[in-house]
């Protein structure tokens, strides 16, 4: 059973016990991330997730490293468009350990001049490596297309003439901006005993509880606009995309699991017509990502220059299908039953179990249980997914692409579902 504290700060503490396991995977979660930047620090959120890990006034980045290798643990962290987590999972007989790490990293990060620089390095690095994987970079080109200017259309890992810009006192500014006690959210899953409460609160009653955050986002507008980027590649990498649902969004059920049907699965249509029947792809396939105020669904394959014409009007002809002639009642029993599997196999997981309590915590202030979000999959039907094809398959597409082609694809339509007949 999931619970849901509030420390004497004001910090919120979610956790999940799972005593049939003996790990426990631990989380800090901060609602923000590149959506909150601006052209000035664009990159600083993933930035200071790496600088987190270079020392503390108690712990070198080796130590910090140590601690985690001595007990058979690891510790990681990633960045988002909207939220940063740094996470842990452990033995349950070394959860203090964990805690006490982690909120030493939090709070006692020095950010010391020489590591920054290092750490800027590497981050340079990471960004040239993103730069040699066209199947990654295309993604944020998608973004870049779909969302123009607006940050949600930045790379979460910015560029390298702004990370050269990114000084201690900028790191300092952000975090006392952007990491406050009402934008964090710790979660625990695993095998913990009665007295975890205390002991987060041991470790993170340090937290300011009069630190206020005045922070505030603006709702993007979907640009439908094209972006290609010439490159010398032995793939061109395409991508389209259209206006998705927010993460509150009652029908995003009914969504997800149209994304089954039309791309996110190896029986999906896409995957069938243009890599099992045509071999245009190795790689093709769909994907829909939330935010808190609107949504992206996103198409994506990989296919030789020349069979460019071909792939992107195999799609194209998909989505007009698909809004056209609907799906089968046979689509929508198989997409239940993929839904659920996949659900039960991620609650197998106490980082999986974590993450989920986390993301619920940020975006949504709520936790479903297994039972109403099964319910929720088992009243998706015909009329609820109509009205999901409705509400999305109706808005030109955007589309991206990098290749070694210097013009956009010759069947590239992209107000073919504005135009098709509903």
């Amino acid at each position: 059973m999931i619970k849901r504290y509030t420390l004497d700060n004001g910090l919120r503490v979610i956790v999940e016990p799972i005593p049939t396991v003996r790990s426990v995977a631990l989380g800090i979660w901060v609602g923000t991330g590149s959506r909150y930047e601006n052209p000035e620090n664009n990159g600083i959120s993933h930035f200071i997730e790496h600088m987190f890990f270079k020392g503390t006034s108690n712990r070198t980045a080796q130590e910090i490293a140590e601690v985690f290798d001595s007990i058979g643990g690891n510790v990681n962290a990633f960045t988002s468009k909207e939220y940063t987590c740094y996470y842990a999972k452990v033995l349950d007989e070394h959860v203090e350990l964990g805690l006490e790490t982690l909120s030493d990293m939090f709070f006692n990060s020095t950010f010391d001049s020489s590591e920054l620089e290092r750490e800027r390095n590497v981050v340079v690095e990471e960004i040239k490596m993103y730069e040699d994987t066209p199947d990654d970079q295309v993604h944020d080109l998608i973004s870049k297309a779909s969302y123009g200017d607006h940050p949600l259309g930045y790379a979460i890992l910015g560029t390298e003439g702004v990370l050269n810009k990114i000084t201690r006192d900028t790191i300092k500014n952000y975090l006392d901006t952007n990491y406050t006690i009402e934008s964090t959210v710790i979660t625990i899953a695993g095998n913990v005993s009665e007295n975890i409460v205390e002991l987060i609160g041991k470790y993170f009653n340090v937290f300011d509880k009069n630190k206020n955050a005045d922070i505030s986002i603006t709702k993007p507008v979907f640009q439908a606009s094209t972006i290609i980027k010439t490159k010398k590649t032995e793939q061109a990498h395409l991508s389209f995309a259209l206006p998705g649902l927010p993460v509150s969004d009652p029908n995003n059920y009914s969504l997800v699991l149209l994304n089954n049907i039309i791309g996110g699965s190896m029986s999906s249509r896409p995957f069938q017509e243009v890599r099992e029947k045509r071999g245009l792809a190795y790689s093709v396939f769909s994907y829909h990502s939330s935010y808190q105020d609107n949504g992206l669904y996103t198409i994506y394959a990989g296919t030789a220059p020349n069979q460019v014409d071909d792939v992107v009007d195999i799609i194209q002809n998909i989505l007009t299908d698909v809004k056209t002639n609907g799906i089968q009642e046979k689509e929508i029993i198989k997409g239940k039953e993929q839904l659920k599997g996949s659900l039960m196999l991620s609650l197998e997981s106490t980082n999986g179990r974590m993450s989920r309590l986390g993301k619920n915590e940020l975006l949504l202030g709520k936790h479903l249980t297994l039972d109403e979000i099964l319910d929720k999959i088992n009243n998706v039907s015909l009329d609820t997914v109509k009205k999901v094809i409705d509400q999305v398959l109706i808005h030109p597409l955007s589309f991206a692409m990098i290749s070694q082609l210097e013009q956009e694809p010759k069947t590239l339509r992209r107000d073919l579902l504005v135009s098709s007949k509903n």
